[in-house]
């Protein structure tokens, strides 16, 4: 049925499968003879086995979902995978998507073969209006398409940042519609940033007839993201929404989906693609999805909620505790923020600092987010930069609650976190004790004299 079956299959079925494939391509039949440039052919077997021997990759030379002849087996390991692939996006939540590829990219390419695909369609176009978030890769993606980004600043709503939807319609005005290759937008995002008004973009693009892209990097994980793109779809236009495989499925870095409800423009996006691709993101999620099943996914999305509201909670109180508190950005369904104003004001360098120390502490994927870094990406200046806004409130430290995510993880962090903060707490007492030593000091010797 080329759907994810409902219970995960142990590992020896999932092997047994795999080699059954692999005895379809051409470089493993025994009585094979190749007399091309590309014909299997691995020297080490360590190697071969790592692939289970499926060498070939998938696509031809013109379309990356192609069937390549001589590789009947990886070829239908790629057909599964995408059929399979697509089965799990609308069990989370995005029911109306029709078509979906794997490819061998990370997100910010994945998303630059996009817009390459988009250029055909739109020869005029010179921009691409991207409401503001602080992350190199999606930012770069637009210039290494040869398109200039067109940064639409957030506005502070409360403690979160949302997009500017007067400023997003005023720009596609002033430069007119045809000049505009997309308007490109994020779901899945750090704190205090929260999704994009993906229902309001979506509704503008389908009236300016502007595609839309959404960059969905880790968004499958969560149902608020996925249900965004799906009424965005319902209501205006989403060209197709782009997700990382690494970051949704616990697979190896290399990997993202392409997916939309257009499949026709899905399939342009494939075509696009140039050359034959790597099977290895494909074998990857598909071994994992097939080890999972549906079940087993959907628990996980469950568990990485309820980590959520722990985390939530948990840091609230740690907060409390040290006179800071939890930002108030009831949007971002992954992402926290907790300010640091305390130790900003204390000392300037105590924010990276307190990030080092974390560093160093075994604590990985916290960022500390200081006020007022200045960052130069690509020639574009970003103040301000990591906060998605030119001069948010505050400095403050991220913590996210993603898939896979333990209770263990959030107790150990928020353990090593209260150490840290009550390291410069301690510091901070022993520094204002010198200091009124030394005015006490002071103080006296004026009077002597």
């Amino acid at each position: 049925k080329g759907k994810c079956p409902e219970d995960g299959w142990d590992e020896s079925t999932i092997e047994l499968f795999l080699h059954e494939l692999a005895i379809m391509d051409s470089n493993n039949f025994l009585g094979n003879c190749g007399v091309g440039e590309r014909e299997g052919r691995v020297v080490s077997g360590l190697v071969a086995r790592r692939h289970y021997r499926l060498i070939h990759g998938i696509g031809r030379s013109g379309d990356i979902s192609a069937v390549q002849p001589k590789a009947a087996g990886s070829s239908l390991l790629n057909k599964l995978t995408n059929s399979v692939v697509l089965d799990v996006i609308k069990l989370a939540g995005v029911r109306t998507v029709t078509s979906c590829f794997v490819v061998p990219m990370a997100t910010g390419m994945s998303l630059t073969l996009c817009f390459l695909t988009l250029r055909h369609k739109r020869p005029k176009a010179k921009y691409i209006i991207w409401p503001r978030i602080d992350q190199k890769s999606c930012f770069k993606s637009s210039i290494t398409a040869g398109f200039e980004p067109v940064v639409i600043e957030n506005v502070l709503e409360g403690d979160e940042l949302r997009t500017d939807l007067k400023a997003v319609e005023a720009k596609i005005k002033a430069l007119g519609a045809e000049s505009i290759l997309c308007v490109h937008s994020t779901t899945s995002c750090f704190a205090p940033r929260v999704p994009d008004r993906l229902e309001e973009l979506a509704a503008i693009c389908a009236n300016y007839d502007i595609p839309h892209i959404v960059n969905n990097a880790y968004g499958v994980q969560s149902s608020k993201c996925m249900h965004l793109i799906q009424q965005g779809a319902r209501v205006g236009r989403i060209d197709a929404f782009v997700q990382s495989l690494d970051k949704n499925f616990m697979v190896p870095v290399g990997g993202a989906i392409i997916a939309g409800f257009n499949e026709s423009f899905i399939q342009e996006i494939s075509k696009m693609y140039p050359g034959r691709a790597s099977a290895s993101p494909s074998l990857d999620v598909l071994i994992t999805l097939l080890s999972l099943g549906t079940s087993g996914y959907k628990k996980l999305l469950k568990e990485r909620k309820e980590m959520f509201s722990y985390l939530s909670s948990e840091l609230k109180k740690l907060a409390d505790n040290h006179n800071e508190r939890l930002l108030d950005t009831p949007h971002n369904p992954i992402s926290l923020a907790m300010s640091l104003k305390n130790l900003d004001e204390t000392n300037d360098a105590a924010v990276t600092q307190l990030g080092s120390m974390l560093f160093t502490r075994q604590v990985s994927g916290a960022r500390v987010v200081p006020c007022g870094s200045v960052q130069t990406v690509n020639n574009y200046t970003f103040k301000g930069f990591m906060s998605h806004a030119n001069d948010y409130p505050c400095a403050y430290l991220n913590a996210a609650s993603a898939i896979g995510i333990k209770k263990q993880d959030v107790d150990i962090f928020l353990k090593r976190l209260d150490k840290c903060l009550k390291t410069f707490r301690k510091e901070a007492k022993q520094e204002k004790s010198i200091n009124d030593i030394s005015d006490a000091n002071t103080a006296t010797e004026q009077l002597e004299d």
